[in-house]
């Protein structure tokens, strides 16, 4: 069993009775298959993020580790639409920066962040970056995300803000390793001035973390705007977080978008 499928079965949202049917985090004989399946999420991911209108020009990247060469990742070419993205289109990186499988060049900034992630936190398989509209717009006023609804403190004390070259374009691996220092041992980075990262086991939950976080990005606003929220206190926000925060329901999040994607445009695994 892999260990986001160990993770599964130990959690609050397996299912209790044998009998249910109930989606499971997929586990593989060879690694051609595992690979395949990670393109495949990839794809999915980056079709959704264009479909929910996180792109903007050529900017944003997804990456997923390579099952077999774990020192090189998985990630969408320069220059191709969110929208159109297929399974042959994906580019493998390493962490050099070359491109060793495919036709397209790598953006620069993919490379200095997510090269400088994979590289730092072997625990993280995949990574998530766009130029979302809330989570810049956020990111700009250097705020705390706060915990005001149930589906923001599925980040409680698990996302740092960073500083440091804040509205500059990322092209250097020495500003990713910055970013990633800052990021620590967490899911969810706020780069001021810049947008939001999210990082985790499996395609599936980055991806789930980034589109919950760009929400609750765009709540939070909207709230403050409003008015002063309520705070949720520490010990609903931990409970709340404990369920909904961990890995094993990131990637469960993620599954209903799934499959609307894999049914409405089947073209992405070409």
């Amino acid at each position: 069993m892999t260990d986001v499928a160990e993770a599964f079965a130990n959690s609050d949202f397996a299912p209790q009775r044998e009998d249910l049917v109930f989606p499971l985090p997929p586990t593989f004989d060879n690694l051609d298959d595992e690979r395949q399946h990670r393109k495949q999420k990839l794809a999915g991911a980056l079709r959704l993020f264009g479909k929910l209108g996180f792109a903007e020009g050529v900017a944003g990247h997804i990456t997923v580790r390579d099952p077999e060469e774990t020192d090189h990742f998985w990630v969408n070419p320069f220059g191709v639409n969110f929208k159109h993205m297929k399974v042959s289109d994906l580019i493998l990186v390493n962490h050099e920066g070359e491109v060793v499988h495919g036709n397209r060049p790598v953006n620069k900034a993919a490379f200095a962040i997510h090269g400088a992630i994979h590289q730092a936190r072997p625990d993280v398989m995949a990574a998530a970056h766009s130029h979302s509209i809330f989570g810049k717009a956020f990111s700009a006023l250097g705020r705390p995300l706060r915990m005001i609804t149930q589906d923001a403190a599925m980040f409680y004390n698990d996302w740092v803000i960073h500083t440091d070259s804040g509205g500059a374009i990322v092209n250097d691996i020495a500003d990713g390793m910055k970013m990633t220092d800052t990021l620590g041992d967490k899911k969810a980075l706020i780069h001021r001035n810049h947008g939001l990262i999210t990082v985790a086991d499996t395609v599936d939950a980055a991806a789930w973390w980034f589109i919950a976080l760009e929400r609750a990005c765009q709540v939070q606003l909207v709230a403050e705007a409003a008015g002063e929220p309520h705070e949720i206190p520490h010990e609903a926000s931990q409970y709340s977080y404990d369920q909904s925060g961990n890995p094993a329901a990131g990637w469960f999040q993620f599954q209903p978008l799934w499959d609307e994607i894999s049914r409405e445009q089947p073209d992405l695994f070409d």
